[in-house]
């Protein structure tokens, strides 16, 4: 990994919580959680929705299903009153 540092774990309550470095500060205040292979990925989450649709333009120049969709073909419909 390019970008790597250490985080505190510590207990808040009854809740386990880490602090995160400056350099790996997160943008609003909920972030969305997911167990990936060997740990945790945590992932901002966008308040508003125009955010939430300028972080989709990161996408806009990957081609999306370039070499198509490679399904097979349809079976023939059948005649259910027949």
């Amino acid at each position: 990994m390019a970008d790597t540092g250490v985080a505190k774990v510590f207990m808040h309550g009854r809740s386990q919580a880490v602090r995160l470095p400056l350099k790996f500060r997160l943008p609003g205040d909920r972030v969305r959680v997911r167990r990936v292979k060997n740990g945790l990925l945590l992932e901002p989450i966008a308040a508003d929705i125009d955010t939430w649709f300028a972080e989709l333009d990161r996408f806009a120049a990957v081609p999306f299903m370039e070499d198509g969709r490679r399904q097979p073909p349809m079976p023939a419909a059948e005649d259910l009153f027949a």
